[in-house]
């Protein structure tokens, strides 16, 4: 591996064969797996949110994140093998946006149970996590908006009804954007495209 890494700082290298890694990484650990509403390939949002993060001034572990953040909580990847592979900052930074799905049996946990565990989990964690869950969230948001635009059934996708997914997202934008100037910016983004999909 190159010793190069991406960096906010100016003049930083604009690409490295870490990141290269992780982007293979992420594409072939979604292969097969599409975006609610759409036959759009999943890879598509975590490239989306890792570009969203390097725009904020989010460093390369940040965006290596954002390019992960759904491996181990959507694929057969562990903490664990992303750890060795990229890093313990990196692995930290995903754990802490992976949601507990599954309960001790194996089975699906309620929707509801899940996202109020992560939005209690998310209250203390580092400004890099929240920045990549407000990412997130601008992505989904805006794939929400622009299903809407195209007259698709969104909200019969979620595993919630739609006051409920929006009540989630309002959660997220109180517990996650604030306590740097990065985050108010990514939280404002957030608020600005949810208040057009709650009409």
């Amino acid at each position: 591996m190159s010793d190069l890494s991406l960096s906010s700082s100016p003049g930083a290298p604009l690409f490295s064969l870490r990141f290269e890694d992780a982007l293979r990484f992420a594409a072939t650990s979604h292969e097969g797996q599409t975006r609610r509403a759409s036959e759009t390939p999943y890879v598509q949002h975590v490239v989306a949110v890792a570009w969203i993060l390097g725009r904020s001034g989010f460093g390369e572990d940040v965006v290596i994140a954002g390019l992960l953040h759904d491996v181990v909580e959507d694929t057969a990847v562990t903490v664990e093998e992303v750890a060795a592979r990229f890093g313990p900052v990196v692995a930290d930074l995903v754990e802490r946006c992976s949601e507990i799905k599954n309960d001790a049996t194996g089975r699906m946990r309620p929707w509801i149970d899940r996202k109020r565990d992560h939005l209690a989990a998310l209250a203390d964690a580092p400004v890099e996590a929240r920045a990549v869950i407000l990412a997130d969230k601008i992505h989904n948001l805006t794939s929400i908006e622009y299903d809407l635009s195209l007259g698709r059934e969104v909200w019969s996708a979620f595993h919630a009804d739609r006051a409920e997914v929006l009540w989630y997202y309002q959660a997220i934008l109180d517990c996650c954007g604030r306590d740097d100037p990065r985050l108010e910016r990514l939280s404002a983004c957030c608020r600005e495209i949810l208040g057009r999909v709650s009409l």
